[in-house]
């Protein structure tokens, strides 16, 4: 009988960890439902807003902006945040599809989910929910201590390429977006992303302390973690990952340095599956009035974010090519 493969076993013993998991976290999400839910079908009462990632992290930074977006512009008067974290985002997602035609409960979502559902063969993904739109984006830079010898983005790929193992990367967890541009700059770069040397750390924070602290040569992180330390000149940033300069950063982009990179770590948000067409109308209402609010607008400004909301048909096939990109670069990295 033939053996199976190392990624069939991952995502059969995958499914029953989600099992575990999903049955304890569903829990907790459901009962926050029932009572958002008790309250009336209004969901301008009340709204349940999931954060698939644990308290600090930036999709529970999305959600608690957004809440508080929503109760100050008076577009919902109670919204409350869950946090389900885990695998990536998934565990919150396999959490989520089972609260079919719950309309009061929506979640975060984004580029680190469309990475967890690749790297962890997710049993679910995001054509088993309703997408409701694109909110933002922030973008990540490539960042060296400030006495490292790589003035400039060619600096770092050029000693990269002749040591692809040597130079030591670090940023999010493995698969994560941090990852992702490090592979598809090895791409580029004419290396192979399976021979990155990538130290995952728990967040931009964590993974600079390391580059401060000489365990690593490079780090890859959202530019919004670390740019009070651009500024006071503790780091250097070489390049950003966004398609075009962002207003009031001094920084080139890695497609303006040459390199055709310029994935973008983008927030979301879903309805669950089997809510009505009604239901779901006034769910992406709701989402568009927070958008347009000064207070959301605010909260851009603040957290460097970009404003990039789109829904609708358009928005079904962004996520399904980059959810094939970055099914692509998942795989260069022999995960």
């Amino acid at each position: 009988m033939a053996s199976k493969s190392p990624k069939t076993l991952r995502g059969r013993i995958g499914m029953v960890i989600y099992g575990v998991i999903a049955a304890t976290t569903t829990i907790a999400a459901v009962i926050f439902s029932i009572q958002s839910a008790s309250a009336g079908n209004d969901l301008r009462s009340n709204l349940t807003y999931i954060a698939p990632a644990g308290v600090g992290g930036g999709w529970d930074s999305f959600a608690r902006e957004q809440q508080q977006a929503m109760r100050g512009a008076g577009v919902v008067n109670n919204v409350q945040v869950v946090n389900i974290p885990g695998a990536g985002g998934t565990i919150g997602l396999s959490s989520f599809v089972t609260m079919t035609g719950d309309p009061t409960t929506v979640m975060a979502t984004g580029t680190a989910m469309l990475g967890g559902i690749e790297l962890n063969d997710s049993p679910v993904d995001l054509t088993d929910v309703r997408p409701i739109a694109r909110v933002a984006e922030d973008y990540d830079a490539i960042v060296v201590n400030a006495d490292s010898p790589y003035q400039t983005i060619d600096d770092l790929v050029n000693a990269w390429s002749g040591d692809p193992g040597g130079l030591v990367w670090t940023g999010g967890s493995a698969g994560s977006i941090d990852h992702l541009i490090i592979a598809a700059l090895a791409k580029e770069s004419e290396l192979d992303p399976s021979e990155i040397t990538f130290i995952p750390k728990s967040g931009g924070g964590e993974a600079i302390q390391t580059l401060l602290a000489g365990t690593t040569d490079v780090a890859v992180t959202g530019y919004n973690e670390i740019a009070d330390q651009v500024e006071s000149g503790r780091i250097r940033a070489l390049a950003i990952s966004a398609p075009q300069r962002i207003d009031g950063v001094d920084l080139p982009t890695l497609t303006e340095a040459g390199y055709d990179v310029d994935l973008v770590n983008w927030r979301g948000v879903l309805a669950a599956p089997g809510i009505t067409d009604e239901q779901f109308a006034e769910l992406t209402q709701i989402i568009t009035e927070t958008r347009d609010s000064p207070e959301w607008q605010d909260a851009l400004a603040r957290n460097r974010w970009v404003d990039s909301f789109l829904t609708g048909p358009e928005l079904e096939t962004f996520i399904a090519e980059d959810q094939q990109a970055i099914a692509e670069l998942v795989d260069s990295l022999g995960l």
